[in-house]
């Protein structure tokens, strides 16, 4: 059963790490996002399902 409070931590987390690169590097954040506004939309989608499967093997692994 899914807590609250660690569905809450699990964000909070989250964009403490979104916030690393922008942070410790701006200008290098700003030059990957440049590159990756300019990817073709198929290769953005398929990085982003990527992405999902990872995250949801990874929570399996951790919670079991």
């Amino acid at each position: 059963m899914l807590n609250w409070n660690d569905l809450l931590a699990a964000f909070a987390l989250y964009l403490v790490l979104e916030g690393l690169l922008p942070f410790l590097n701006p200008g290098a954040f700003g030059r990957v996002m440049s590159q990756v506004a300019q990817l073709p939309e198929h290769q953005l989608r398929r990085i982003g399902l990527f992405s999902m499967i990872a995250g949801a093997a990874l929570l399996y692994f951790v919670r079991s």
